[in-house]
């Protein structure tokens, strides 16, 4: 598996200064194919609510009229002081995305390998106060819109869900492939779905850190398909990892030496209902992440449409 930092690396594939990754495979061609496979005008979210107080602190205002805010007084519209028509309501939030319960995307400087970011940055590029100078989400500014592929793992194996640890290996993606009577192709999104987000829909429980998920036996994989993203409905790697000295190892290889940018915690189960019911597995897939400035990820809702 270490040789696959070398084997499957992207570094300065694209230039030495490339920040994107493998979001390079997202042509302009690859978004047109994309808009083709929406033949049936249906959209689904595959994210999970942000649950309030359990994952978000919030405080919100509300102003039943505009007048009587304070310091409406002092505000140089006369409106503020006037109208005693009209009011408002507004939001404070903090949110950590990291984890394993909200659904977001990790850009490339998530994660570090012997204190080297993609494309051969040090992690002194990030900074406490002012964030990731190299391959932050930001990088995705335009935003992620390319044609997904779910592969419903749990399907193939006839079972509700995978139980935690089990793996999802090579063979598993092209049986879904041949069952499903798709083909991952050059700048798709993959999105695995192990069952888990049943689970949670069923019993609210959220996991600790013994996990389905994706086996790094699956990076050459998607190196060769040359896929684009990868989602799945846990946070990725299978836990335990199955290597000793190696914590999460499809995020080290994905995120640092090819680039491959990631969506966790997904909820696949309406994505996953709607495919078989029209028998269509292919989607358009539509992941905007929010413009945090030097952020390692964001928060995001990611929409297929069929």
């Amino acid at each position: 598996m270490l040789e696959y930092f070398d084997t499957l690396s992207n570094w300065g594939r694209w230039g030495d200064d490339d920040e994107l990754g493998t979001l390079n495979h997202i042509t302009d061609d690859v978004r047109l194919a994309a808009a083709r496979a929406v033949r049936h005008g249906r959209s689904v979210s595959c994210a999970w609510e942000v649950a309030v107080p359990e994952d978000m602190e919030r405080s919100t205002t509300a102003c039943p009229c505009a007048a009587d805010m304070p310091g409406a007084e002092d505000m140089p519209v006369p409106g503020f002081r006037n109208d005693r028509r009209w009011g408002f309501s507004s939001e404070r939030l903090g949110v950590t995305f990291h984890g394993n319960t909200l659904t977001h995307v990790d850009s490339p400087c998530h994660i570090f390998w012997d204190g080297t970011m993609y494309n051969g940055r040090s992690h002194s590029l990030v900074d406490a106060a002012t964030g990731s100078a190299w391959a932050s989400v930001t990088a995705a500014a335009n935003g992620i819109i390319t044609r997904g592929v779910l592969l419903d793992i749990a399907s193939v194996r006839d079972v509700p869900w995978l139980e935690p640890g089990q793996g999802v290996f090579p063979d598993d993606l092209e049986e879904a492939e041949r069952r499903q009577g798709v083909r991952v192709r050059p700048g798709d999104a993959v999105l695995l779905r192990t069952g888990y987000g049943r689970v949670r829909h069923e019993t609210g429980a959220v996991s600790g850190f013994t996990q389905a998920g994706w086996h790094a036996s699956c990076l050459p994989w998607l190196h060769e398909r040359e896929v684009a993203l990868i989602g799945a409905d846990t946070p990725q790697d299978v836990q335990p990892s199955g290597y000793e000295d190696v914590l999460m190892p499809v995020h080290a290889v994905s995120l640092v030496a090819m680039g491959l940018w990631m969506l966790d915690n997904c909820d696949l189960e309406a994505c996953a209902t709607t495919a078989a019911e029209l028998g269509q597995w292919d989607f358009h897939l539509t992941v905007a992440p929010v413009r945090f400035a030097g952020t390692s990820g964001s928060p995001v809702n990611p929409i297929a449409t069929f």
